[in-house]
């Protein structure tokens, strides 16, 4: 009698032991199992991860194209398909649309091209003077007189030529000869009323004659010396840096002297 009752409480131990490692597999597998068995709560559950899709162009390739006509064609009307010349005209335009984006990137290199090459050329007026559309130029040490250009409508027997500080005062006044007409030379010896040299900085050449009996005021460009080159940028293209702070366009340069 004993001994039934031994075996009687081994099998009820061992019962209750199944029955234990049941619940907790029953519980392991509810907790690590994600679906339901409906599938409308399954589509709808939120993921157990947080998915970033990566960042894509917003430019359309030709891969989007046929991937777009491809949507096209599979969801067109079967009784009113779509017309092959319309299919076409899509085709070309998109290749159109895509060579010009190509001859906008080629037209971007070429710019950078022409301004690099433009910077070499101009690099060889370095040391040089040039003509600038202006009447201010610099009077330093090692260039002590001021040079340019006067421009005359007509022959005029005696052009007035007047030298301005940076304050507008007159510091030296001259005459030339403008019988020839056209564009007269005018040079400044860079000496003041007393013929004293004049210290370093900007002056302006103003000049006046005599047109048809009136007092006109003349045009007048000043040669300034190239210390050095920028290379600017593709609407601009070289810029000549110039002795006294200045610079200019490689295009607004009128002429270029020898020295």
């Amino acid at each position: 009698m004993s001994l039934i009752n031994q075996l009687s409480q081994t099998s009820a131990q061992t019962t209750q032991t199944k029955s234990q490692s049941n619940t907790v597999a029953t519980n392991t597998t509810s907790t690590t199992s994600t679906s339901t068995g409906n599938p409308f709560l399954d589509g709808i559950r939120l993921p157990s991860e947080s998915i970033v899709p990566e960042a894509k162009s917003q430019q359309l390739t030709q891969e989007d194209f046929f991937s777009l006509l491809s949507q096209q064609l599979s969801m067109q009307d079967p009784f009113k398909p779509v017309d092959n010349d319309q299919m076409i005209a899509q085709m070309a335009s998109f290749s159109t649309v895509d060579g010009i984006s190509k001859l906008n990137d080629e037209i971007v290199n070429l710019n950078s091209v022409m301004t690099s090459s433009q910077a070499l050329q101009a690099s060889g007026l370095v040391g040089r003077k040039v003509l600038i559309p202006t009447d201010t130029g610099n009077v330093s040490t090692e260039s002590p007189t001021l040079s340019g250009v006067v421009s005359t409508p007509d022959k005029i027997p005696v052009i007035n030529v007047r030298v301005l500080d940076d304050k507008g005062q007159v510091v030296s006044t001259f005459n030339i000869d403008g019988s020839d007409g056209g564009n007269i030379p005018v040079t400044w010896d860079g000496l003041n009323k007393n013929g004293e040299p004049v210290s370093a900085g900007n002056y302006t050449i103003k000049a006046s004659g005599l047109v048809d009996g009136k007092s006109q005021e003349l045009a007048v460009s000043t040669y300034a010396h190239v210390t050095s080159v920028s290379l600017g940028t593709a609407s601009t293209g070289a810029i000549l840096n110039l002795r006294g702070g200045a610079g200019i366009k490689l295009s607004d340069v009128l002429a270029v002297s020898e020295t």
